[in-house]
């Protein structure tokens, strides 16, 4: 049955370290903390072999072990750990009190994430570990150390007290193989000739794992994230963006080269204000100017113009290179112009913007001559100069600089009214 033991203990351990590289190798991120350390404390029960009227007490004290943990990945890790126990005689038994010292080296399977424990509970957590090590027992029936090898297998239950510490409940069971003495302390000769797994002894303990590292949770605690559904997720959220429309022209915001448009306004396909004869002033605006030429605006009215001017709806265009407006462009000039006049109360910053083409300080430059010239052909037109301020924005990185039609829209002076 031992020997069933052993190599059950020996094919789980060779399995951890065979699934945790290949786990390692499918996880490239590291975004939890690898080691922790291990301290347990508790009762030890040397079960056999013992002499005739050897009995060892049920509740040895101390047990103790220090454990030193790597976690490959959130399923797999090896530890090093050192253990201590010491025994003595129950009270129905001869007199008797010894030490048992061991070291191994053991695989981890963190079985609540096998098990998908996270689906329902992130506080409780369940590892198996298992290994070989060495060991040597002192005893006051004989002189010296009875030196030894062993197999150790066992179940620890945690409990998240925090991401920084758990709370660990380990019960241990250890098979030494060439073990001299019985744990009583006598070299009994039928123990001596059994060379092979000739003594078991079990340990209880709680104790903590204290983790280690720079990042939020550990390994033991640690729930990968699906990347398929993240990119799901976030394909979805892209699209319930894509198909907002925030001006609520009809045009969603991903096709909608104008998303700011004022509400009731005739659109394209691409959001854009109607301008047939492409002067930088929407028709609908230039409709209702003519109406109202020789009406004075309401109030109302008043605020539509302005909102309208702010809002990026009256626009110079300019030339690839040039500071000076296209022919059509100029309409647009005469509208503020027209509207400073009739507001005398009014002052306006000039906003001079380039496309992406070239580099950035040439368009600095070639912003601020654009927003200059414009201000100079208002003034011209009677427009006190204190009332216009001329501002250069350099480079629009607003749109797609590889579509000749979007630089287009983003070679222009556009204006807002103080």
């Amino acid at each position: 049955m031992k020997k069933v033991i052993v190599f059950l203990s020996l094919a789980l351990m060779v399995t951890s370290l065979g699934n945790a590289q290949e786990e390692a190798k499918k996880q490239v991120e590291i975004d939890f903390n690898r080691w922790s350390i291990d301290l347990n404390a508790g009762l030890s029960k040397p079960s056999a072999p013992f002499s005739p009227n050897y009995y060892s007490s049920n509740t040895n004290f101390i047990h103790g072990d220090l454990g030193f943990r790597y976690m490959f990945n959130n399923k797999f890790g090896l530890k090093v750990d050192f253990g201590l126990d010491s025994f003595k005689n129950k009270s129905e038994s001869f007199e008797f009190e010894g030490k048992y010292y061991r070291t191994d080296l053991q695989g981890v399977i963190n079985l609540g994430r096998l098990l998908t424990f996270e689906d329902w509970t992130n506080t409780i957590n369940l590892q198996a570990h298992t290994g070989l090590g060495f060991a040597y027992m002192t005893n006051d029936n004989f002189d010296g150390n009875d030196d030894m090898t062993n197999f150790i297998l066992g179940l620890t239950a945690q409990f998240r007290l925090s991401n920084r510490i758990a709370l660990n409940a380990d019960f241990t069971m250890i098979n030494n193989i060439n073990q001299q003495y019985t744990f009583d302390g006598f070299e009994d000769p039928s123990v001596a000739a059994d060379r092979g797994f000739n003594s078991t002894m079990y340990n209880a303990s709680i104790g903590f794992s204290f983790y280690l590292g720079k990042n939020e949770k550990h390994a033991d605690w640690h729930i990968p994230r699906n990347k398929q559904l993240d990119e799901l997720e976030a394909r979805v959220a892209e699209l319930k963006t894509m198909l907002e429309d925030t001006d609520r022209d009809g045009v969603v915001d991903y096709l909608d080269v104008e998303p700011n448009t004022i509400a009731g306004m005739t659109v394209d396909t691409k959001g854009r204000a109607v301008d047939l004869n492409n002067n930088g002033i929407p028709d609908e605006i230039e409709s209702y100017i003519d109406k109202k030429k020789n009406n004075q605006p309401t109030t109302r009215e008043e605020q539509s113009i302005k909102d309208m001017i702010n809002g990026g709806y009256i626009n110079v265009y300019f030339n690839t290179n040039s500071s000076k407006p296209t022919s059509s462009s100029y309409d647009a000039i005469q509208f503020v112009t027209q509207y400073l006049k009739s507001n005398p109360d009014k002052s306006v910053e000039v906003i001079g913007y380039a496309d992406e083409i070239g580099q950035t300080e040439y368009n600095e430059r070639l912003s601020a001559a654009r927003a200059t010239f414009v201000k100079d052909v208002i003034v011209k037109a009677g427009v006190d100069a204190s009332r216009l301020i001329d501002v250069a924005k350099g480079e629009d990185t607003s749109v797609d600089s590889s579509s000749a039609y979007a630089r287009k829209l983003v070679r222009r002076v556009t204006f807002k009214l103080k």
